[in-house]
């Protein structure tokens, strides 16, 4: 899986982890963050945090742009690690709640929308062009799964860094996390608490210890105010991510800096070496067809992203409301990340066992699986007969199925390359928007007679019949799949597809359609509420089924361009 490639590819992959793994710490907790300390309403939450996202995803357009038509990927992709981290430094230090501490707030997500924009897309470009060359354009497609695996490495982490970071703070303060102080405080600072809330926040103060004989709002402001500084020590983590990217771009700059060339500068080399200035460059027929192509494309996977990212929202809400809270027995193993990260270092080590030629890799390899294996079962049978579960740790289990499935679906792409039947990259694709429908199809069979959302109101929110946790990580199972399909094929597409002159743009396009998913997310989330649960999922299965069926009528138009 690993031999064969560029060593810029590595050099490329492990810059964007760290990058990654500071987004992905910082996107744990930002919510929360905002809430405990500005008191923000759901709505008003949900709004800042769309709207961060969707710059997020839009503004590597223009950096692509920045980077084709002035300063080059290298330049650009630096440029978009230090604007990032002045962003996560703003993040990191502690303010107050006025005005002036929250027009910190948004110059930081502006700031880190920024430096996203001159990031993400232009390093893309550069693994791409690695690949131009011949001797690894046929590892184009395996290139991107690799970089995409490093990716999700980043994010299986970042929760749980984010978790330890601010649960360290806290304690120095002698006090431990509990989601009710922050709403309880607020709700008392405005006058709007009930005595029923004041009640549970004086208990939840006696629980603390820190709050039986102090006044109940003394305590309050204390409480979000150790709570906040935690979360921006949390931020912080992300300026060192950044340090460690940095690092990594720059000192090993020599494994990809023969591809660390535009279109434009290209032009400019031939010229000065007597040669077509336009040498290497398409025909306006040819870059026509192919950005049409490419738009087509994005317009599928938008569709896609929208679908996907419901494990934010609507996911989120089945986990919180419909799943039960707490599992026993073997269903406890993918509910603690030392037992996930033991079953990754057993199942590598059992990946290069068969996979070494020498006797050397092979005894290292079984030495991985057998260790491996044997502390995660000793992990696992020391967890709690009963183990509490929250509705956002079901966000790691996208990550861990990416980590494993990388591997598998590979292997399963190189054995079809071998018998010269591998599907296309646009087929691919297509083929993911089916495998997501079937995932979603699980989650409408796991629904199946539960209540609607809006009738739960005279439970207190909650269902009185709740479902396996295993329903939705099925449908997770089910969707990394459709996403190994789908995500790391569009980026080999786009690198493969996209005209020379335009190629951090059209890495950019790609984001900006996932963008454009990504705020199209909100309308499902619309539809919580009187409509049955299985036909809610049954909507984005009816959108995933048309998006293939649009895809396959345009396929020899795509595998044309793609040739």
């Amino acid at each position: 899986m690993l031999k064969g490639h560029p060593k810029g590819l590595f050099v490329l992959a492990f810059a964007n982890m760290g990058e990654r793994f500071g987004y992905y710490t910082m996107l744990a907790i930002f919510v929360l963050f905002m809430q405990a300390k500005f008191g923000f309403t759901t709505d008003e939450t949900s709004t800042i945090f769309g709207s961060f996202l969707a710059l997020v995803y839009f503004l590597p357009l223009i950096g692509g742009l920045v980077a084709d038509r002035v300063l080059g990927y290298g330049k650009t992709i630096i440029l978009g690690i230090l604007v990032m981290f002045l962003g996560y430094l703003l993040l990191a230090i502690p303010t107050g709640t006025d005005t002036t501490a929250k027009t910190m707030m948004f110059g930081a997500l502006g700031l880190i929308a920024l430096g996203t924009g001159f990031f993400k897309g232009n390093l893309q470009a550069l693994v791409g062009n690695l690949y131009d060359d011949p001797r690894y354009s046929s590892k184009r497609d395996l290139a991107y799964s690799i970089f995409y695996m490093c990716i999700n490495i980043g994010a299986f982490f970042a929760p749980s860094a984010a978790q330890a970071v601010c649960d360290y703070f806290l304690a120095k303060s002698d006090l431990f996390y509990n989601a009710q102080i922050p709403s309880l405080a607020h709700q008392m600072t405005n006058g709007t608490i009930t005595p029923e809330g004041l009640a549970q926040f004086a208990t939840l103060a006696d629980a603390q210890q820190a709050g039986a004989s102090a006044d109940l709002a003394t305590f309050g402001q204390m409480y979000i105010d150790k709570l906040s500084e935690a979360y921006n020590y949390g931020f912080a983590v992300a300026c060192g991510s950044l340090v460690i990217s940095l690092l990594v771009f720059t000192l090993f700059r020599s494994a990809y800096k023969h591809a660390d060339v535009t279109a434009l500068e290209q032009a400019a080399a031939n010229k000065a070496a007597g040669k077509s200035a336009d040498a290497g460059l398409l025909s306006p027929a040819e870059t026509k067809e192919r950005i049409i192509a490419l738009l087509l494309v994005f317009a599928v996977v938008i569709f896609f992203w929208m679908s996907f990212h419901q494990n934010g929202l609507t996911m989120t809400f089945f986990a919180r409301d419909y799943t039960a809270n707490t599992v026993t027995g073997a269903d406890r193993f993918g509910f603690s990340l030392i037992t996930m990260v033991l079953s990754i270092i057993a199942f590598y080590g059992l990946l290069a066992f068969f996979q070494a030629k020498a006797m050397g890799g092979k005894v290292l390899g079984a030495a991985a699986a057998i260790c491996g294996s044997i502390a995660a079962y000793f992990a696992y049978d020391k967890m709690s007969d009963i183990v509490n579960i929250t509705p956002q740790i079901f966000q790691q289990f996208n990550p861990y199925f990416i980590i494993i499935m990388t591997p598998i679906s590979v292997g399963f792409f190189t054995w079809l390359a071998s018998r010269k039947s591998e599907p296309s990259a646009p087929r691919k694709i297509g083929i993911g928007m089916l495998i997501a429908a079937i995932g979603f199809v699980v989650l409408a069979i796991g629904s199946m007679g539960l209540p609607t959302p809006s009738s739960l109101e005279a439970t207190g929110g909650v269902s009185n019949v709740l479902v396996s946790p295993n329903w939705l990580i099925g449908t997770y199972f089910t969707l990394t799949i459709a996403e190994l399909f789908l995500s790391p094929m569009g980026l080999s597409f786009v690198s493969r597809v996209a005209p020379p002159q335009y190629k951090g743009m059209m890495q950019g396009g790609w984001l900006a359609a996932t963008a454009v998913g990504n705020y199209l997310v909100a309308l499902i989330g619309y539809l919580w509420g009187g409509m049955q649960l299985w036909m809610l999922w049954g909507v984005l299965i009816v959108c995933c089924l048309l998006s293939a069926a649009f895809i396959f009528s345009i396929m020899k138009r795509l595998e044309k361009v793609a040739k």
